[in-house]
């Protein structure tokens, strides 16, 4: 076994290497960016190396600087992560060359499962069930369209080289197709360096089921059971599961059969997941199953797989890659009660589930559950990465009781001012058709409008008032703008409280009425005093900004001039509209890329555009003037 291993990687992933490193006496080395200088993965390790600038294609994506930081701190093996270099077979050959323990799958299996269109004929080859779709090399426009219109709308775009949920897009009708593939194309080549795509048979109610699987240079290859992923957003997973709700015996034999099958046809070794669509119209059945694509590293949503088996995975991939046999057979391995996983994202959920980035001021996440997280209090998240910045795991006896518990567990997130999807979590696991087991992969659009969070609760607003009140009280002592973090998190009784009389208070900028509570009550309501007129009250995970009433204040609403700011820096990726265009309500007018998602900018009303203040590659500020509409008339 090596002493000593580099992650070549950041956040949540290089923390949870750490940790099992840590445990079996390994010397861990981390690399970080300039944006990355503070980050809990470079403090967690006994050593770290700055590589270079923020931007990740600078950096993290550098295979060179990587491996010459490993070089350099006598590192004996080199841990991926998943992304960024996890799957890139060049690179692992190069680290094996330097005579460095690679802890992934062999460069020949990344290669066979790194394309999508070639992975797809080895699995036919290999007799995998696979969905019907055009893979081919002829890459013009017309001839994909044609082939889109021939398998039958709708189908889906998806980049050849792509993951994660880059490069994807559903197209339900011929005359959306080429502006689809366009944006297909640009956000894969950004994300991948390959615009390349293929056509898939849009499955009307998918269930994504994936497999976990297991091998070693011995030839052995297991499965760890499957793990259902349909909640997602955009193609991103959101809550992952295992095992899957609805799965019978005779299915999933079927289905883990088919993983082993498609792992042994690469000779795989290490940990790897095989991604099946299902057509979940009739429930899950073994004929309506087909292979997607594999994944040849380890999955973000691993930790559920290791609830449910009490495997360690990191540590078996350790094993591995030192040439160790896999550590269980497969009759050795059983599903123990079950197992969930929440992404807790920096996202408003209420503004179209834009990034959001800054510094975590306030960072409190639930304690009972597995929290795997690479950020902590007073760090940052930045534009230039992916904005996950914390996992929620569960693990019960039964699918009722791990539901109940993630509800719990993201109701009692506290995160400011960094917006968090925490409160989108609790009203997805607790929506009836979620405990009832109905999901698919189009879950969250069609129940959107259910799930965004409330506004605060009556009581919320009470408690967040009876604070206020309390500070201009019993704070008078105090300077003006101080802090008053000793109501952070107070709780208490307040059954019987009698109203006194009533204040007016500001919640998120909205007029709200609330009712003062005896002295002698406390706020049962989780609060965060920034200042003596300003509060934030937590609340099933959501996080309000409440004021004192100021009647001489002055605020404004909801922009309504045409102009059409960037909601966070990126970079201009196209320009749908010219001055001078006249366009209608909806229509976009900019595509602006960040943080690995393209975001388009739309006309508010109909209307002429009168400027547009940037060109195609342009770098842009946040909150800067894009475009300006007029309106008609």
């Amino acid at each position: 076994m090596f002493t000593s291993v580099l992650v070549a990687n950041r956040g949540e992933i290089a923390c949870r290497v750490f940790r099992t490193a840590r445990r079996m006496g390994i010397r861990t080395i981390a690399v970080y960016s300039e944006a990355d200088a503070k980050a809990l993965h470079v403090r967690e390790a006994d050593e770290a190396v700055l590589i270079g600038p923020a931007a990740a294609r600078e950096s993290y994506l550098d295979a060179a600087k990587v491996l010459a930081a490993a070089k350099a701190t006598g590192a004996e093996a080199i841990h991926p992560g998943y992304g960024f270099l996890s799957e890139n077979a060049e690179f692992a050959e190069a680290v094996m060359a330097a005579g460095i323990v690679w802890i992934g799958a062999p460069p020949t299996a990344i290669r066979a499962m790194g394309l999508k269109d070639a992975a797809k004929t080895l699995m036919v080859e290999a007799g995998v069930p696979v969905t019907p779709g055009y893979m081919g090399d002829d890459q013009s426009p017309e001839r994909l369209k044609a082939e889109a219109d021939a398998i039958g709308y709708p189908v889906l775009i998806k980049a050849v080289a792509g993951g994660g949920g880059k490069g994807m897009r559903r197209v339900d009708a011929g005359e959306a197709f080429l502006d689809a593939l366009g944006s297909c194309r640009r956000e894969a080549a950004s994300s991948f360096g390959d615009d390349r795509v293929l056509i898939e048979k849009y499955i009307l109610s998918p269930r994504h089921i994936e497999v976990q699987v297991f091998g070693d240079s011995h030839g052995e290859v297991v499965h760890l059971f499957e793990r259902d992923c349909s909640l997602q957003r955009r193609h991103q997973k959101v809550i992952e599961e295992a095992p899957a709700p609805g799965m019978d015996d005779a299915t999933r034999a079927a289905v883990t059969a088919a993983a082993v099958k498609a792992a042994k046809a690469v000779n795989y070794v290490g940990a790897g997941t095989i991604e099946f669509i299902a057509d979940g119209t009739e429930g899950l059945r073994a004929d309506r199953i087909w292979f997607m694509e594999m994944n040849t590293r380890l999955q973000v949503e691993h930790p559920v797989t290791e609830a449910i088996t009490g495997v360690d995975l990191v540590e078996w991939q350790f094993r591995a890659a030192a040439g160790e046999r896999v550590p269980l057979k497969q009759d050795e391995l059983s599903i123990n009660g079950w197992a969930m996983e929440a992404r807790l994202y920096a996202e408003d959920p209420a503004n179209g589930f834009l990034p959001s980035i800054g510094k975590l001021e306030h960072f409190v996440l639930p304690e009972g559950v597995r929290i795997d997280t690479g950020v902590e209090e007073g760090g940052e998240v930045s534009q230039f990465y992916d904005p996950m910045i914390a996992k929620l795991i569960v693990h019960a006896e039964t699918r009722e009781e791990a539901a109940e518990a993630l509800a719990e567990a993201a109701s009692q997130v506290q995160v400011w001012p960094v917006k968090t999807n925490a409160a989108f979590i609790v009203k997805c696991v607790e929506h009836p058709r979620f405990v009832a087991g109905d999901v698919d992969t189009g879950f969250i659009a069609a129940e959107e409008g259910d799930l965004i969070a409330e506004p605060l609760s009556d009581m919320g607003v009470e408690d967040a008032a009876h604070a206020l009140r309390h500070f201009a009280v019993e704070g008078a002592g105090e300077a003006s703008g101080s802090p008053w973090d000793s109501l952070s998190g107070a709780v208490g009784f307040r059954a019987n409280a009698t109203p006194r009389t009533t204040q007016a208070v500001v919640v998120d900028g909205q007029p709200r009425e609330a009712r003062l509570l005896d002295e002698d009550d406390h706020p049962m309501t989780p609060l965060l005093g920034l200042s003596a007129t300003r509060v934030i009250a937590f609340e099933d995970g959501s996080a309000f900004d409440v004021t004192a009433f100021a009647r001489s204040g002055s605020g404004s609403g909801p922009a309504s001039d045409g102009a059409l700011r960037a909601p966070m820096p990126g970079k201009i990726v196209a320009t749908p509209a010219k001055a001078g265009d006249t366009v209608t309500k909806g229509q976009p007018i900019i595509v602006l890329e960040a943080m690995k998602m393209e975001h388009a900018l739309n006309a508010p009303f109909d209307g002429v555009v009168s400027d547009v203040a940037f060109a195609v590659g342009d770098q842009v500020a946040a909150d800067a003037v894009l475009a300006v509409v007029e309106a008609a008339g």
